[in-house]
């Protein structure tokens, strides 16, 4: 394995770092509750990766079994009990613990405790979930034609 491309063609560098104080608002739902934080969105790392932050409220479930086709997804306890599907098992995230699914590994996480739980999502290369995060509510009264195409738009496969 090598060093990717080069991005940068400059001599002396510059002054283009992105930051992200901590008081800033979720892109969804509401701080201390169930809410995504954007730490570093597609348009913020041009497309290299995105790094989300998930606040979930006690026992607020999560998504079924699903795989990507063309990005992979990280997972990181921040905090809490998170149950991590790794395709085989479940497991019981605590604090400090990763898990790494490759394009098309099954997987799964969800907060089944009775405490608030926290975790980074980390995806790459980046993609436009942003958007998935911010429409997937919507997709209760979306017809079955709809939900298909909004879900294979954002590389979301459900296997369950």
């Amino acid at each position: 394995m090598s060093y990717p491309d080069r991005v940068y063609w400059g001599d002396s560098g510059e002054a283009s770092a992105n930051f992200r104080p901590a008081s800033t608002p979720p892109g969804v739902g509401e701080a201390g509750k169930d809410a995504v934080h954007y730490l570093a969105s597609t348009d913020t790392t041009r497309g290299e990766f995105g790094l989300y932050r998930v606040e979930m409220s006690a026992r607020a479930g999560g998504p079924k079994t699903h795989f990507h086709k063309r990005i992979s997804e990280s997972f990181y306890v921040l905090a809490g009990t998170v149950r991590l599907f790794d395709g085989a098992q479940w497991i019981d995230g605590q604090q400090g613990d990763f898990l790494h699914v490759p394009q098309g590994g099954l997987h799964a996480f969800r907060n089944d405790s009775d405490a608030p739980a926290e975790m980074l999502l980390f995806f790459t290369p980046g993609a436009p979930r942003e958007e998935y995060f911010e429409k997937l509510s919507q997709l209760a009264d979306a017809t079955d034609e709809e939900r298909a195409a909004f879900l294979d738009k954002h590389d979301s496969y459900f296997v369950e």
